[in-house]
């Protein structure tokens, strides 16, 4: 019924027998029932066989899925196998923003999920989003982050190979080169090779041998190289993947002691949560991280957030706590010092202040009327006309976003000859990216484009549009 050997304790299946409330009796017993149930009479295991199996025994099949059905009925969650850190035929973490906060866990569920990803089928035309985790699925275990404190990590002077320093900035020198080149090229070119990466580095975490110092600094680039792989994800359309990544980075980031790291992650998050419409997800994650970085978050974290925080609440319709939320983040900009802020941190120089607002604008033009439509429109073009003077050579896609937003926003006001200018120019600049997340941005300008589409210049445009976007999904 069982392969016995020496694994490490399933801490995943511990997990969740203590978030359902179940004894090694009890789970026992429910799996006996459910396996009658299924026709399946000769297994019958006791509490002793539950104690193994929390040991690191790992039972056979139907097993492990009659475990999996068993707490995940117990938790109202679609558990699987994988999930509760046993073999199956689905990829785990699958249902990942509930992970214990342990080092053992976080390693364990890094290792399932990167393995696993890199043998899933993704392309330009998937479409994985309805299967994301929203709401109190995603948001309740994610509000245990600020109460959770790194464990003592494992000793592992038992362990060959001693990790240094230089091999530490050799992930993160790595973890910048990635960066560089999504901001090239888009996602979908590299997601594959990043998260093949992800999942070499992380092994160091399981078998290397290495200071407290440098295995915490480990677990930050491991969370760190997470932010990418979520990233590059999330533009190649891979939203599960992406998610998934995310929520273990978090969990690496707190293992790791980095708040700051944390709450950066968490923005990831809220960005992909309104790219798929999930405007009051993405407003809760930017309040955690918000309210889990408070005590350790310079100027630099708090203008990122408090940007986020004013471009949702402008799709939320909420223009004056939106207006509010603008202006605390130059006020927090305004006091960032470069060299005191973190690495990851780099990205959010003048322009990309200036795009996040001026998008802000731009959706607050959408929801007024008269004079204020008008001024919210010119606050809009000079903010984003703004970012794509300063915007970096390497930060391709961002102008591309610029451009679109520029013309998103000329659309608002009726100004018909601006957005086929600035559209054209952003297609121009979208024919040496591969990024989903463009080619979403680009199906919106599309349909705001509709009600003008017997104007000929417009309506050339939309065949144009309809061109790029089907060949890109």
């Amino acid at each position: 019924m069982a392969q016995a050997g020496g694994r490490l304790p399933n801490t995943l299946l511990s997990h969740f027998m203590d978030r359902a409330q179940l004894s090694n009796a009890q789970l026992a017993q429910a799996v006996t029932g459910r396996a009658r149930a299924a026709g399946h009479r000769h297994i019958n295991p006791d509490e002793s066989r539950v104690r193994r199996w929390r040991a690191g025994e790992r039972p056979r099949p139907p097993v492990p899925q009659l475990i999996a059905q068993v707490l995940g009925a117990r938790l109202a969650l679609p558990l699987t196998p994988a999930d509760v850190g046993l073999p199956g035929p689905q990829p785990g973490p699958g249902h990942g923003a509930d992970l214990p906060w342990q080092h053992a866990a976080t390693i364990a569920a890094i290792a399932a999920l990167t393995r696993s990803d890199l043998m899933l089928p993704h392309t330009r035309t998937s479409d994985d989003a309805a299967q994301i985790q929203t709401a109190d699925a995603l948001l309740e275990p994610l509000r245990r982050w600020p109460s959770a404190k790194p464990a003592a990590l494992p000793n592992t002077a038992t362990r060959p190979g001693m990790l240094g320093t230089a091999q530490v900035e050799s992930i993160e020198a790595l973890t910048a080169a990635f960066r560089d080149a999504d901001n090239r090229h888009g996602g979908v070119l590299s997601r594959r090779a990043v998260v093949a990466q992800m999942s070499e580095i992380n092994d160091l975490l399981a078998t290397a041998t290495y200071t407290e110092a440098t295995g915490r600094r480990l677990f930050r680039a491991v969370a760190d190289l997470g932010s990418v792989a979520g990233w590059i994800s999330f533009d190649a359309g891979a939203h599960l993947s992406a998610q998934r990544l995310f929520v273990t980075a978090v969990h690496a980031a707190s293992e790791g002691g980095d708040r700051q790291l944390a709450a950066h992650i968490l923005q990831c998050m809220a960005r992909q949560m309104s790219h798929l419409g999930h405007v009051e997800d993405a407003l809760e994650l930017v309040a955690l991280a918000q309210y889990g970085a408070r005590r350790h978050a310079g100027p630099g974290t708090r203008a990122i957030l408090a940007a986020l925080h004013s471009r949702f609440s402008a799709m939320r319709g909420d223009l004056e706590e939106s207006q509010r939320a603008a202006g605390e983040a130059e006020d927090a900009f305004a006091r960032i010092r470069p060299d005191d802020e973190p690495p990851h941190t780099a990205f959010f120089d003048e322009a990309e202040l200036s795009a996040t607002l001026g998008i802000a604008h731009q959706i607050a033009a959408k929801h007024a009327t008269g004079p204020h439509r008008t001024q919210r429109a010119e606050q809009s073009l000079t903010l984003l006309n703004n970012a794509l003077h300063l915007r970096p050579a390497g930060r391709v896609r961002s102008r591309a976003f610029d451009h679109i937003g520029l013309a998103r926003t000329h659309l608002a006001v009726g100004e018909l000859a601006g957005a086929c200018q600035e559209a054209t120019t952003a297609l121009t600049i979208t024919e040496g990216l591969h990024s989903t997340r463009i080619a979403d941005r680009l199906s919106e300008l599309h349909e705001e484009t509709d009600p003008h589409a017997d104007n000929s210049d417009i309506n050339a445009l939309r065949e144009r549009l309809e061109h790029v976007v089907g060949t890109a999904h």
